[in-house]
């Protein structure tokens, strides 16, 4: 696994983008499209927002959505809500959760039928608690294999979650990580070292680059982790 530190979290949301839009473009290349999952967050739409901007295979690319909450549409508990706002400047299709249905199993289950069988890249963040995705620590769901798609069995900061499972996430050709602000400082090296103990320690892949600003990081990299290279 790859550390890239940068100077801030816009630094880092920068980096992002370059790396997911030279991925994208090299599975156009390769394969006639690109399929990428995001997940949300404050710096995520700093990345996406950047990477409409850039001048991509745009009708090549689906994006789908690594997770999302349980809330009515146009909710600004909603990532669709941000993400769509974010990548407004780029003709891409979006395809969304369906997360305000009376029946979110079936929704759920009807949007594992659509993923492709193995996606270009997925997108992930790091929560302090060590979550990724919406794969929270003690919840039963971070053990669902059976299935795409899969359900919180209780709320999580106030909302149920709809989440791709680990299946799905380690099964990607590429992982970008995104992580940044000073809360992340003490779960970032347990990151990097695959520590199983935490959710996202059991979905990263060797196939991953995390990119890390230095409230993060630390200004002299992560203690007990992976050497880190200077960006911006």
């Amino acid at each position: 696994m790859d550390l890239v530190v940068a100077p801030d979290d816009r630094a880092a949301a920068a980096t992002g983008a370059e790396l997911l839009a030279g991925w994208l473009t090299a599975a156009v290349d390769a394969r006639g499209a690109a399929t990428v999952a995001v997940s949300g967050g404050r710096t995520p739409w700093l990345l996406f927002a950047d990477l409409a901007e850039r001048d991509l295979p745009w009708d090549a690319i689906t994006v789908f959505q690594v997770d999302e909450r349980l809330a009515p549409d146009g909710s600004d508990e909603r990532n669709l809500t941000h993400l769509a706002a974010a990548l407004a400047a780029a003709p891409v299709r979006i395809v969304p959760m369906a997360a305000a249905t009376a029946d979110p199993d079936v929704a759920a289950d009807r949007y594992g039928a659509g993923l492709p069988e193995r996606f270009d890249v997925v997108h992930l963040g790091l929560g302090p608690d060590g979550h990724t995705a919406s794969l929270v620590p003690g919840d039963p769901v971070c053990d669902v294999t059976d299935r795409p798609v899969a359900l919180t069995a209780a709320p999580y900061q106030g909302c149920r979650r709809m989440t791709l499972t680990a299946p799905v996430l380690t099964g990607a050709r590429r992982q970008l990580w995104v992580v940044t602000g000073d809360t992340k400082r003490p779960v970032l090296p347990r990151l990097l070292a695959a520590d199983p103990q935490i959710p996202a320690g059991r979905v990263v892949t060797a196939e991953a680059i995390v990119v890390a600003d230095t409230a993060a990081a630390g200004p002299d990299g992560v203690p007990g982790g992976s050497p880190a290279r200077e960006d911006g």
